[in-house]
């Protein structure tokens, strides 16, 4: 292998009914640094069908370029069609680097196109940048439950592979009106035994939206005490408004507590709201991988010497059963007052 016949910088991007899913904007945002560090381009991969209107959208976002694979039977992801196609851009435009957002998909796709293409993949990156001596991708993520922070490289095999999850890096300002280059590429998909058949579509609906996009996030620890007790959560939430979601430690998804959906975390999700009330939540390492970027921190906590409260912005010594219901109420007369 010719290292020096890859180049660019390329991101595949997920979309779910021909809408792009968040990380892939995040993804094409961090890109545009690497890219420039190494003086190359950025190239956004989309699979599906009638998804040529969304590589305007793309190029705002960081994309120079977009390579697009549409056709028939390629609207809903498909684990062994998605593979060949990747497979297949990656064996005709030979990029240097190339992404996934650490999704479900993501996750089923990655590893498959790097075993695929015969090269490494590290899964689960918090960080990216350029080595400024061997232009390699150094990729870091969390390793040992957390504790220590590896750094990897892929130094003898192109291209350079990773999946990093949403809510880590950052969309860039878009950039009004630029136009990428677009790519209509069409591989050939073979039949084969990997192939399966979609019989029907369930989605699940319901008021809750995804805590990633909630400007304002009430979690909840251990120190709650039971899921009962997550009603208090769900008054101040309520209390602060339309942007507020309820969230959760690990400790409560695995008591059964609250939906895995709804964990923040090294093993759940990392967000980015403006304000995080952590509430009854120790602050272990595993818990502030998901949420140590949020714009302002709220502790509240029995336990004065609790980690949480060595990220915080404000803290609170206290019993949180007791002051929840004060603070709410507080929230309440005060958007009373204003209005």
């Amino acid at each position: 292998m010719n290292l020096q016949d890859y180049q660019g910088v390329f991101v595949f991007i997920q979309q779910v009914d021909n809408q792009v899913t968040g990380v892939s904007y995040e993804l094409l945002g961090r890109s545009r640094g690497l890219a420039e560090d190494l003086g190359t381009e950025v190239t956004a991969v989309i699979i599906g069908d009638g998804v040529g209107s969304l590589t305007g959208k793309l190029g705002e976002f960081g994309a120079d370029r977009v390579v697009v694979v549409d056709r028939p039977g390629l609207r809903d992801y498909m684990t062994e069609p998605y593979t060949q196609a990747i497979s297949a851009v990656v064996e005709k435009y030979k990029p240097a680097i190339l992404l996934f957002g650490a999704t479900a998909i993501g996750r089923d796709l990655a590893p498959r196109v790097s075993a695929r293409v015969r090269t490494g993949l590290t899964a689960d990156c918090t960080k990216l940048e350029i080595d400024p001596d061997s232009k390699n991708l150094r990729m870091t993520r969390p390793a040992f439950g957390g504790n220590i922070m590896a750094t990897i490289l892929c130094a003898r095999h192109r291209p350079q592979m990773a999946t990093v999850r949403p809510g880590v890096m950052q969309k860039i300002k878009p950039r009004t009106g630029f136009v990428p280059q677009v790519d209509l590429f069409e591989p050939d998909l073979a039949k084969n035994n990997k192939y399966v058949e979609i019989l029907e579509t369930v989605k699940k609906t319901g008021s809750k939206r995804d805590i990633q996009d909630a400007r304002i996030l009430v979690s909840g620890g251990r120190g709650v005490g039971c899921p009962d007790d997550f009603s208090l959560l769900e008054d101040l939430a309520d209390a602060l408004g339309a942007g507020a979601e309820v969230s959760s430690s690990r400790a409560c998804v695995d008591a059964g507590w609250t939906e895995k959906g709804m964990q923040v975390g090294q093993t759940g999700k990392t967000v980015r709201p403006h304000v995080y009330f952590a509430l009854g939540i120790s602050g272990a390492i595993q818990h502030l991988a998901g949420m140590e970027e949020s714009e302002i921190i709220v502790a509240i906590n029995k336990d004065e010497t609790a980690p949480i409260f060595d990220v915080a912005d404000y803290g609170v010594v206290g019993d949180l059963h007791k002051i929840l219901p004060i603070l709410a109420e507080k929230i309440r007369t005060e958007k009373a007052a204003r209005a």
